[in-house]
């Protein structure tokens, strides 16, 4: 018993050891002496240094694992769950998955240690469902379907390929549920657009925290309710909870879209005053609402602030120039990523290529397009071609436009509302009645044809006195009854923003508006 004892605190002084260790020779050195002292009498001994540097985060440990697990003819339960877990820290979830099978061909059971890190790794490997399904099965088979951690593994998993339906079962069957499997199913409905769901999952919650906030705000900012973004916010700081890095790029994407200036201010000072200006997303999301809002100068001075830009910095502020009307500095700031060694991304041609477009700068367009593939190995898309043939319509080069769409995108089917638009638009403006016809008897003969290709082409008609063919197109409207989608105008009051659609009086003041707007009418006409 004594020597048992003995050999048990030289193993956890041994391990002790192995956990401080920082560079791969002391880790051998360690091997080595568990080899002379305790694996020839207990080969097991070796699966509590195995774990240290299966789950370490350094790569040499990691393979040094893998080395060692190869090797290893002794194995059990608790080796195999240490590898399986190193596999998917490792990102490595195949492996991981290969880990597991090996482990039931030998013969061992898993227990509860088993099915978090394999779950997980099904999650990494995502698209993959029917494996997790598989290790789901067998969860129940082996007795762990009411192990907590478990359970909020398979929610993770059963979120992420957005078989809520399976999730719900699962939530409301645990019967320990803790904030983290509530804020998993809240996330989950918000991955799907159900925010209603959502919602009522958040309401009920008896706990909340900063990601549960978050994940409430992430699913109204995935439906582009960003006035309820903003109102979740407020009632976020009332109950005293301070808001995480994702909770305010919610809070940020809702300002840019909403021109929210005084509180995007608000959440750019606070996260300058907690330092977290350091997070890349977050420092992007700031440069993104600056831009929108028109305070352009701001933008860039958070951006040259960024010490680590990726491509998602790059691209904002490349944007965000160009919608404030500085295509010059638009592809300066292009320039200098291609030169700092960022890979452009397909948003990155999309924002050059529509700053080109905005300020008619067709060659460079058009070279920028041709040099996609060839210099910058990114594949031209379909939105890509859009902006192509939006470049050539606005600079009146609609006969050419029309061309492109023809030879390189195979005709008006290979495009979408976007193409047809802007060839459309294009025909209007600069009266090219003969395309125009073409393209929406084209489209009609398709059935592809949406509500703004059909008053675009209208309008052609109308005005170019082909009555005829307008009150046809006019007719086919009536009869579909297609509407069109009411405009929408967005203030900011006291930091309080307010959206105003048209048509709409259901606005608590909008008598009071109504008055204000008829005594501005009539001091107009006295004028």
């Amino acid at each position: 018993m004594i020597q048992k004892t003995a050999t048990g605190n030289k193993t956890k002084a041994l391990i002790s050891l192995a956990q401080n260790c920082k560079t791969l020779n002391q880790l051998k050195q360690i091997h080595a002496h568990l080899l002379k002292t305790f694996l020839s009498e207990n080969p097991l001994a070796i699966g509590p240094l195995l774990s240290v540097a299966a789950i370490s985060k350094i790569p040499s440990f990691f393979s040094y694992a893998r080395l060692i697990f190869n090797h290893s003819s002794h194995r059990n339960t608790f080796v195999y769950n240490t590898m399986i877990r190193g596999y998917m820290q490792a990102n490595f979830p195949k492996l991981s998955v290969f880990c597991y099978l090996d482990m039931l061909d030998m013969g061992f059971e898993p227990n509860n240690y088993t099915f978090p890190p394999l779950i997980k790794a099904c999650v990494i490997l995502g698209p993959l469902e029917n494996f997790g399904m598989f290790v789901h099965a067998h969860v129940v088979k082996f007795g762990f379907g009411e192990d907590p951690f478990v359970v909020s593994s398979l929610l993770e998993f059963y979120s992420l390929v957005h078989k809520m339906a399976t999730a719900r079962v699962l939530f409301d069957k645990s019967p320990d549920r803790d904030v983290v499997t509530w804020t998993t199913m809240v996330d989950g409905y918000g991955k799907i657009g159900d925010f209603e769901n959502a919602r009522d999952l958040f309401e009920k919650m008896p706990e909340r925290n900063a990601v549960s906030w978050s994940a409430i705000m992430a699913a109204y900012s995935r439906i582009s309710d960003f006035k309820e973004v903003l109102s979740l916010f407020r009632q976020m700081q009332e109950v005293g909870m301070k808001p995480n890095e994702s909770g305010l790029v919610s809070v940020l994407t809702a300002c840019a879209h909403l021109g929210a200036i005084t509180q995007g201010l608000w959440v750019h000072s606070y996260a300058k005053r907690y330092h977290l200006e350091k997070n890349v997303i977050l420092a992007t999301a700031v440069v993104d609402m600056f831009s929108k809002c028109g305070h352009v100068h701001s933008a860039l001075s958070v951006f040259e602030g960024i010490s680590n830009k990726d491509a998602g910095a790059w691209n904002a502020m490349i944007s965000g120039v160009a919608m404030n009307g500085d295509a010059k500095k638009s592809l300066e700031l292009f320039d200098r990523m291609v030169k700092s060694g960022t890979q452009p991304t397909e948003t990155t041609f999309v924002a050059v290529l529509t700053t080109c477009t905005h300020a008619k700068m067709v060659r460079d367009g058009l070279n920028l397009f041709e040099n996609m593939s060839a210099v910058y190995g990114v594949e031209p898309q379909l939105e890509h071609y859009a902006c192509v043939v939006d470049l050539l319509a606005r600079a009146g080069m609609v006969e050419e436009a029309e061309k492109f769409i023809e030879e390189k995108m195979g005709g008006l089917g290979g495009g979408d509302a976007n193409v047809w638009g802007a060839l459309l638009s294009a025909c209007r403006i600069y009266g090219k009645i003969e395309v125009g016809n073409r393209v929406w008897r084209k489209l009609a003969e398709m059935g592809i044809t949406d509500f703004g290709t059909r008053v675009l082409s209208y309008n052609i008609y109308k005005e170019a006195g082909w009555d005829m063919e307008a009150n046809k197109v006019r007719k086919l409207i009536s009869e579909t009854g297609m509407k069109k989608k009411p405009g929408c105008s967005v203030i900011e009051v006291n930091g309080v923003v307010e959206e105003f659609l048209a048509g709409d009086n259901r606005h608590p003041q909008a008598g009071e508006i109504y008055r204000v707007i008829h005594s501005f009418l009539k001091m107009s006409n006295l004028v």
